[in-house]
């Protein structure tokens, strides 16, 4: 998944799925985590009222032009890093 806008000034973002769907995510948080910058997502196109979505996290690095992407992480002990500094963001707020 990847996208070119400036994420830092957006508050929603469109994101393309392996199968060519769009997909709507509104932008909870952009944190750093060891020198690497993440994006928290919420699904904004997902109908079900009943339950909150959960958050998505992506990478967000530069490709080989300077545009801001998007990308999935791989490792999970990143994303375990990653998810636990965001849970302890949201804890001291």
């Amino acid at each position: 998944m990847t996208d070119d806008m400036d994420l830092l000034e957006s508050e929603n973002i469109i994101l393309v799925d392996e199968d060519g769907d769009e997909h709507t995510f509104s932008i909870l948080d952009v944190i750093e985590v060891d020198g690497s910058e993440y994006a928290i997502l919420q699904p904004a196109d997902d109908e079900d009222d009943d339950e909150e979505p959960e958050a998505v996290i992506l990478k967000i690095e530069n490709d080989e032009n300077g545009e801001e992407v998007l990308s999935y992480i791989e490792d999970d002990d990143e994303w375990e890093k990653v998810a636990d500094a965001w849970q302890d963001a949201m804890e001291e707020e």
